[in-house]
């Protein structure tokens, strides 16, 4: 049945009164709206940011409170485009909190001990963290084993590597070379050079998911990985690479919090595992894969932060600000199955049709 049988008569009154070409742009637009949830989301941290600004006009309109709303998802967002990429092969990573604490003690501890260069601390904070992924799509990948186990193991046991070498002991900003510690505070065109790098690294990791014969793969292996093996795709390869690169987006993350704060202790990251799940969860990945954009991810990165300082300036209590990081997980989650319960209608009455 079309539309306008299922409709109720009194939207019928309504639409009689607005001529056809109007309603036809506004239901266009409404529709694309509310089809792309990339569009959704930004609309959303458009209406946060508006409200923080209406309340607080120096929120938005003061240098220093601007350059810390672009500066202090930078690491979210990368944790989120490696996440991102995990999660559209049907598993999860939980260990790049854990990654990001032990690069960015090393970045410290390179910069005291050996002295190397910027660019070479950099490169070594990204290999390690790609080691330390590919340890975990190993174990993933050949052992079989679920990637929530495996990764929870490998959390505690990354996490206890550093506390074990950290101690107590802390990295200070004024361990650091002045080259390295200016990438927290220098800009480019009032946009934090932190955020340039982040974004940047948005924009590869989703023209490699959109535009690749890899990146097809990944979506393939996650929508069906018995259909991909029986299609003939290396999926222990893929799987391996996602973990892999979400494992360097962490290590990059670890040295980005080194350059960001300054001080360094063997706590740096703890539970931002979680909130990087979150982020792309709220981004519309669907946590049972095979859906879903990294462009997607780093909305849902730059909303989540956006929130947690917007909520304390319009005067919303702590728990509720939980909660409502809570109830858009769920929301996230619900309106996946829904659209996917539709697309399977969809398919199913076209099958019939045919």
């Amino acid at each position: 049945m079309s539309d306008l049988q299922t409709s109720d008569p009194v939207e019928h009154a309504h639409t009689d009164l607005v001529a056809p070409s109007q309603l036809s742009r506004g239901r266009r637009a409404f529709q694309t709206v509310v089809r792309s949830r990339e569009a959704s989301i930004a609309l959303v941290l458009l209406l946060v940011i508006a409200a923080a600004t209406v309340k607080s006009p120096s929120f938005l309109f003061n240098d220093d409170n601007w350059r810390d709303l672009l500066l202090t998802p930078s690491i979210l967002l990368l944790l989120a485009a490696g996440q991102c990429v995990v999660i559209i092969t049907r598993n999860v990573d939980l260990s790049v909190g854990s990654i990001l604490g032990l690069t960015a003690y090393l970045t410290g501890r390179l910069f005291i001990d050996s002295g190397l260069p910027v660019v070479a601390v950099v490169l070594c904070g990204i290999l390690v963290g790609a080691l330390l992924g590919l340890v975990n799509g190993l174990l993933v990948a050949l052992g079989r084993v679920p990637a929530l186990v495996i990764t929870l193991g490998t959390l505690y046991i990354y996490r206890g590597a550093v506390l074990s070498w950290a101690g107590s002991k802390r990295i200070n900003a004024s361990d650091l070379p002045d080259s390295f510690a200016k990438l927290g505070t220098t800009s480019i065109l009032t946009i934090p050079i932190l955020f340039v790098v982040a974004i940047l690294v948005v924009v590869a990791v989703g023209y490699y998911l959109h535009t690749s014969r890899g990146g097809r793969e990944l979506y393939a292996i996650g929508s069906d990985p018995d259909a991909a093996v029986l299609y003939g795709l290396d999926v222990r390869r893929r799987v391996v690479s996602a973990f892999v690169l979400s494992g360097a987006l962490a290590g990059l993350a670890g040295v980005v919090y080194a350059a960001r704060y300054g001080t360094v202790s063997a706590g740096a990251g703890t539970g931002i595992e979680l909130q990087a799940v979150a982020a792309v969860v709220i981004g519309g990945v669907a946590i049972f894969g095979g859906s879903g954009t990294v462009w997607g991810a780093a909305l849902g990165a730059m909303l989540l932060v956006t929130i947690n300082r917007v909520l304390p300036i319009i005067g919303i209590p702590d728990f509720w600000q939980q909660a409502l990081v809570g109830a858009l997980i769920l929301g996230a989650i619900v309106l996946d199955r829904i659209l996917a319960q539709r697309r399977a209608r969809v398919l199913i009455e076209a099958r019939d049709e045919s």
